[in-house]
């Protein structure tokens, strides 16, 4: 397949204009999911919950994922998938809402606390529901000689979205902007607190998504009609999970990519402790951080869009790399910092987030095209991410559960990050052992891929 640049992109798909409504649902959706993480920590700050509280609703956020695995791809196959992102985004604005309700239900204190983080989970069944619809619709709008880069254009999108949301969640919840919003009669009659009036704020990005997925006009495809008896779903969901790990192509890129989110999730609640201990940031100073290594993970995916599909396997050492540089997260202090117009910016912070963010673009976006490939060969649209959700929701509960307990056992957040990165950077390198010896049994594998793509670049 020729290679299709930004321009030509952008003019074989103009007359889509179904896509690019697709694109603008996407990003608000996806900022708003991530301006609500830095507010809900917020909100949990200000009602004095313990710090394991913060990845423990991060914790149920995922469990959504995992636990409707089995049920939103039959669900976003099922219905106009428009239709369906509407529906989901309706739910994720009744969690936020549901959020600073508490008073309503006159909860002491630990109830509070949890109703937060039912309200957060509730937030997730609305993400897990809305992903499948979300991927599933651009293979039913776009040639599938586009297919590859405008996935790539989501992807990009998405982490655009989540550098904005959780730059946006911490102006939000700053003391300046936070009382500039209080101070509206309209605002201090509904919430009371700076992180209440966050989450208000938030609710109405929601909105304006579910808006913009209204207006996405209906692609007429017609899928078999789904199964809907819940012990037969879940027995056919396990059976497209064997097929993708399985596969020999699949299992590779599965599992990397089921690393990678993990390991993503951990490193945000990571990035947030290590501001606070290392640099004396608040949480809205510690979300530029979380910014920081987003921006990273941009630069590497357009570094990565030059990497052709079959030779996607070969970023897999940049994952080791990323492992050891985030062992150097300790060695930072408050000490290394360049004074620029009157602030102390700590630039050493800054070049190490953005190289981690770097590595991880770098390998995971190839990563993501070949799992996305793999996926449409041998799964529907909707299922086939629903497979890949559920495993990579899996993998954030897994560490996140860990990170949780070790807090929770007061261990130094430098041993978590050295414990964190070595874990990273050893997985990686049995990843690398695994994929030669796939290799080595079907040494042909990989020109299959460059005759399905005809040499396509990411």
């Amino acid at each position: 397949m020729p290679h299709c640049g930004v321009r030509s992109f952008f003019r074989e798909t103009i007359l889509n204009r179904g896509f690019f409504t697709v694109m603008a649902a996407q990003a608000l959706s996806s900022l708003a999911d991530n301006a609500l993480f830095i507010a809900a920590i917020a909100l949990i700050q200000e009602l004095h919950g313990p710090d394991w509280m913060a990845p423990m609703m991060k914790w149920w956020f995922a469990a959504s994922y995992v636990l409707l695995a089995a049920f939103v791809g039959a669900v976003a196959d099922s219905f106009p998938k428009g239709r369906v992102m509407f529906l989901t985004n309706a739910i994720k604005v009744s969690g936020c809402l549901l959020m600073f309700s508490y008073a309503l239900f006159g909860l002491a204190q630990d109830g509070q606390i949890a109703l937060v983080c039912v309200a957060y989970a509730l937030v997730g069944i609305g993400a897990a529901a809305y992903s499948p619809a979300k991927y599933g619709i651009v293979t039913e709008m776009l040639h599938p000689l586009q297919l590859v880069k405008g996935n790539s254009w989501i992807e990009g999108l998405t982490i655009l979205s989540i550098i904005m949301g959780t730059v946006v969640g911490g102006v939000l919840v700053s003391p300046t902007v936070s009382s500039w919003l209080l101070s509206h009669a309209w605002i201090s009659k509904l919430v009371d607190t700076p992180a209440e009036a966050a989450i208000l704020m938030i609710a109405f990005v929601y909105i304006a998504a579910a808006i913009c997925n209204l207006l996405i006009p209906s692609t007429n495809v017609v899928y078999p009609k789904q199964n809907k008896n819940p012990i037969k779903l879940v027995l056919t969901f396990a059976g497209y999970v064997r097929i993708l790990w399985r596969d020999k192509l699949g299992q590779i890129s599965l599992g990397v990519t089921t690393l990678f989110w993990g390991a993503g999730a951990t490193l945000q609640l990571i990035v947030i402790e290590w501001g606070k201990s290392h640099l004396g940031y608040r949480l809205d100073q510690a979300s530029i951080l979380m910014g920081i290594t987003a921006l990273g993970t941009i630069a590497g995916s357009i570094l990565a869009g030059r990497i052709p599909l079959p030779k996607a396997l070969k970023v897999l050492p940049l994952g080791v790399a990323m492992g050891f540089v985030v062992m150097l997260m300790p060695f930072v202090n408050n000490s290394m910092s360049i004074n620029i117009l009157g602030t102390e910016l700590p630039w050493v912070a800054y070049v190490l987030l953005m190289l981690i963010g770097l590595t991880s673009g770098l390998f995971v976006v190839p990563m993501n095209a070949l799992l996305q490939h793999r996926g449409h060969v041998l799964l529907s649209a909707g299922h086939s991410i629903a497979v890949q959700n559920f495993n990579e929701q899996l993998n954030i509960l897994l560490m996140v559960a860990i990170y949780t307990l070790l807090l929770w056992l007061n261990f130094s957040i430098d041993i978590i990050i050295w414990m964190f990165g070595g874990m990273v950077a050893s997985l990686m390198v049995v990843m690398i052992r695994w994929n030669r010896s796939n290799l080595s049994q079907q040494p042909h594998l990989l020109d299959e891929i460059g005759q399905e793509g005809h040499g396509k670049a990411l």
